[in-house]
């Protein structure tokens, strides 16, 4: 029986008394947990007078070397009910922004941003942030089942299948902000598997360059202390183009900004454009959705499914055209202040049919900041200066942006 539940422990990820920490191990931007088996879950959250930062792990209990460092002092470990609890003194204010366990289960990774006391302060009232370990499933055949006799008992082996992560029930990505600010998601461009372009000026990739200025982007607009943001991703990670936007929708963004860096055969090719959706894309995207049979989720706060198609149609294509001309008001926003500041085409604005930018009910546009294949560029985007520079540029477009539709109400 003690091999059967080590077994379904390894399998399963199914909690048992042996079950505890091995190491913590803290770094300057990240924590490291490494059990000594599969847990069934986390969470994390932080708490004031003192600064500390909890994680709870369940299912595993407390034990093994913990080691210090960064923006931690110390690091204590503890029972608690179903499973232990790690504990984190802060010798400055820090969050946690992402975590995520390895594949078997066996580590949890928790990325750590430094951040100003306020900040900090409205951490300790955001409440939890939960992990689920996304172990391989198998199928199980015990030894005194019936259906045990059918199988071939000449062969002895095992195989599992790994289950693909649910994106239904992806974690929404956390909000930093005032709660009364409009909320602007960023979007880094490409990630994971998808590379996106390469420059060939030292072979930096489009996803890594895409990351950082969303993270600049964030800093810069949360230091303005007018809009909330959130990021798409805030690590290495692919996302589909659908899951971009629909991330944003189901927050309730104001603004949605998609980060990417251009690429051209023609290695003079410089200088930042911005997209919008062009209008036969438009004309198409609300036909496809005025045909929808499921309407309920097409316009935030109004059930189509009720109302006639003629209806339907005419209010998508109101609302469609309403979003497009606010998508490119701030394209031209965001032109005016990255004029002189980083290097635009001469006709920076343009118009595509890109999946991006196809939800019907918020502003959204691409920003290309440059050219990976141009060395100036690519230097320019590889830069922290050139990345505050482009950061600046959102920034002063976004409060424009916002100082006028409340004056336009």
């Amino acid at each position: 029986m003690g091999a059967w539940m080590a077994f379904l422990s390894i399998w399963f990820g199914l909690p048992v008394a042996a079950q505890s920490v091995d190491t913590v191990d803290v770094a300057r931007d990240r924590i490291t947990i490494r059990l000594d088996a599969p847990a069934a879950g986390a969470a994390s959250f932080a708490l004031g007078s003192p600064d500390r930062l909890v994680v709870d792990l369940d299912g595993v209990g407390p034990g093994g070397r913990s080691e210090a460092g960064g923006a931690v002092r110390a690091v204590r470990q503890g029972p608690r009910t179903g499973g232990g609890r790690i504990v984190f003194d802060l010798t400055e204010p820090a969050v946690v922004t992402d975590g995520r366990f390895s594949d078997d289960g066996r580590r949890l990774t928790l990325t750590l941003r430094g951040v100003a006391p306020d900040r900090f302060a409205r951490a300790t009232t955001a409440g939890r942030m939960r992990f689920q370990p996304q172990l391989a499933m198998a199928t199980v055949v015990p030894a005194w089942s019936s259906a045990a006799m059918i199988v071939d008992r000449r062969q002895r082996a095992t195989a599992s299948v790994p289950v693909p992560r649910s994106r239904r029930g992806q974690r929404l990505p956390w909000i930093e902000g005032d709660a009364d600010r409009p909320l602007v998601v960023i979007d880094a461009g490409h990630g994971g598997h998808d590379p996106g372009a390469i420059s060939p000026h030292g072979g930096m990739q489009e996803k890594d360059l895409t990351l950082k200025t969303a993270r600049a982007i964030r800093d810069s607009l949360l230091a303005s202390g007018r809009v909330r943001v959130a990021l798409t991703r805030d690590r290495d990670e692919f996302l589909v183009l659908q899951e971009r936007y629909a991330i944003a929708r189901r927050l309730g963004a104001s603004l949605f900004i998609s980060i990417h860096c251009d690429s051209a055969e023609n290695p003079d090719a410089t200088g930042a454009s911005i997209y919008t959706l062009s209008e036969v894309a438009s004309d198409r995207e609300a036909a496809r959705l005025a045909a929808r049979e499921n309407k309920a989720d097409i316009l935030a706060g109004v059930d189509l499914g009720r109302q006639s198609a003629d209806i339907s149609s005419i209010l998508i294509d109101l609302t469609q055209r309403e979003t497009m001309n606010a998508s490119a008001g701030f394209a031209r926003l965001l032109g005016r202040e990255a004029t002189g500041v980083i290097p635009l085409k001469p006709n920076y604005h343009r118009m595509a049919s890109l999946m991006v930018l196809k939800a019907p009910d918020l502003p959204s546009i691409l920003f290309e900041t440059g050219y990976l294949s141009n060395e100036a560029d690519a230097q320019r985007l590889d830069s922290a200066e050139g990345r505050r520079a482009i950061a600046k540029s959102v920034e002063r477009a976004v409060e424009v942006y916002f100082a006028r539709r409340l004056a336009a109400r």
